[in-house]
């Protein structure tokens, strides 16, 4: 036999599931943070974004010294590309941070000031003489680093390296040529720097800004500006209130979803499968609705599982029921048998021939009845199984099973009216066993005649079927459906016909039911429509 059990192994459980599927979701935050750089990368964008706007302020007064002794011959350096130029006709050029700390953007540490090939000019010694004060009083404020270079990459003003060339810098040769440049550079011995810092070096990172100052579309010196970006663990604990709240609203939020998860989807499962469970030890009363739902599809689900589990159960009482009846009705005519066949044997067998011919007749059409009646019985049994299979698309119009019940009972009188033309769902042989079980049984309990009215909506057709037979007594109304329930038991009845009717109906999503009447009997079958 065929085990249908799942395999014993380790499964997560559905609330370990959305546990984990919750908790992951609430990491995501922390995991941009750290692994993507998120956070670091915006104070990086931050600190670029304020290099460039004290180098622009510079950049301007430098010029503005420029342009003061451009008539006493200051020599200027290399002609700006006309790409590298602003379009005369922009209102605004203003210069983004791109500097990504997740991406190649991150280079050794600055290489150190060379000798100058030759000093600077005096000229743009006087003017770094000039600017010094204000390169002083905007440090005490920005903590940034300022270094003014001339048009050679001399440096001219600043707390260090005045004298010496930084022309070499990647940075600085982008800027002497008309493009602005920076760079993100690692505080550390000279070796090749990792992919993305750790979390304990972020204060030995870098960014470094070089402006190019543009005086008649040449370049006059460069801003060279450099500070450390604030630091993500400093930064966070100044906001540590706000990071507090954030983790604390996201803690709140998950725990939210994670309880609405379990009352809308883990709380109904499990009780589901103790439904499950219930039934299969035989428990009736787990056939009674769940206390939550949770979710449409579960309502669904839960709602299918039991009406699936109601029908196993009833067609287990009802085969169990019928087991019982059916040996009950069989025990009696097999004893009857079996009986009258022993005495005739014996009679057979003795010399003097105990039983006379008249009483031999008697046991033969004893067995002989016996005999018909467990034909019929067993005619009906298969009428009861072909009744109880699954419809196949099934349907006939009522007019041709009307015509057909009259043939077989040729010669008594059925009257039908109302809406013969509607077709029903189901086929014209079962439609027939139906009406002709209610007809035999009325014919046999006296009835004259049967009439027949058929009415109908969208969805179903009714039919109402009655006669002027012997009435149905109030004592036995309730149980003209069970199997073997018969009042002519002594004239062949096997009590199988309503039984095999109401099985024909049920089983293509119709009904039938017996009527209030003042005279015989009246059954209305509901069937449904095409």
């Amino acid at each position: 036999m065929t085990s249908f059990r799942a395999r014993q192994k380790w499964r997560p459980s559905l609330g370990l599931v959305i546990f984990t599927v919750l908790a992951l979701v609430a990491l995501l935050p922390l995991v941009g943070l750290f692994f993507f750089r998120l956070y670091d990368n915006q104070l990086i964008h931050q600190t670029q974004a304020e290099l460039i706007a004290q180098s622009r302020v510079l950049a301007a007064i430098y010029a503005e010294e420029v342009k003061a002794r451009l008539g006493n011959g200051i020599p200027l350096g290399a002609a700006v590309p006309p790409e590298a130029l602003p379009d005369p006709g922009d209102q605004v050029t203003p210069i983004r941070p791109a500097l990504d700390l997740a991406g190649n953007d991150l280079l050794r540490r600055r290489p150190d000031a060379l000798p100058a090939a030759r000093p600077a000019d005096p000229a743009y010694v006087e003017i770094g003489s000039r600017l010094m004060p204000i390169i002083l009083e905007t440090q005490k404020v920005t903590l940034a680093g300022f270094r003014i270079l001339d048009p050679q990459g001399v440096v001219i003003a600043g707390r260090q390296e005045v004298g010496q060339s930084l022309s070499h810098i990647e940075e600085v040769a982008a800027a002497l040529h008309g493009q602005y440049s920076a760079a993100l550079r690692i505080r550390m011995p000279d070796k090749p720097p990792p992919p993305i810092y750790s979390i304990s070096r972020g204060v030995g990172v870098h960014v470094f800004s070089a402006m190019p100052v543009i005086v008649n579309d040449h370049v006059a010196g460069v801003i060279y500006t450099s500070r450390t970006p604030s630091n993500i663990f400093d930064h966070l604990y100044q906001e540590r209130g706000k990071f507090l709240l954030a983790t604390l609203a996201v803690l709140l939020a998950t725990i939210a979803i994670g309880l609405m998860f379990s009352r809308t989807v883990t709380r109904p499962m499990r009780e589901l499968v103790d439904r499950a469970v219930r039934i299969g030890r035989g428990d009736r009363n787990a056939f009674q609705p769940l206390q939550h739902y949770g979710t449409r599809e579960l309502a669904q689900l839960s709602d299918s599982f039991l009406d699936m589990a109601q029908q196993l159960s009833r067609r287990s009482d009802y085969i169990a029921t019928f087991s019982a009846h059916l040996t009950h009705e069989l025990k009696s005519p097999l004893t009857s048998i079996r009986g009258a066949a022993e005495l005739l044997q014996d009679s057979l067998q003795s010399k003097s021939g105990t039983l006379t011919r008249s009483e031999q007749q008697s046991f033969i059409s004893n067995i002989l009845g016996d005999v018909e009646r467990l034909d019929a019985m067993s005619q009906r049994l298969r009428e009861l199984a072909r009744a109880e299979g699954a419809p196949q698309n099934e349907q006939t119009p009522l007019s041709p099973v009307i015509e057909n019940l009259k043939g077989r009972f040729a010669g008594r009188t059925i009257a039908a009216s109302g809406c013969l033309d509607r077709s029903i769902g189901m086929s014209g042989e079962k439609a027939l066993i139906v009406l002709a079980h209610l007809a035999d049984n009325a014919f046999r309990h006296n009835a004259k005649s049967v009439e027949i009215e058929a009415t109908g909506d969208a969805s179903s057709v009714r039919v109402t079927m009655s006669n002027d037979g012997a009435p149905i007594s109030d004592a036995n109304r309730d149980k003209i459906f069970d199997a073997f329930f018969t009042t002519r038991r002594d004239s062949g009845g096997t009590g199988m016909g309503l039984a095999i009717a109401q099985a024909v109906m049920v089983s293509h999503g119709g009904s039938i039911r017996l009527l209030p009447s003042s005279r015989g009997a009246a059954f209305e079958l509901q069937f449904p429509a095409v």
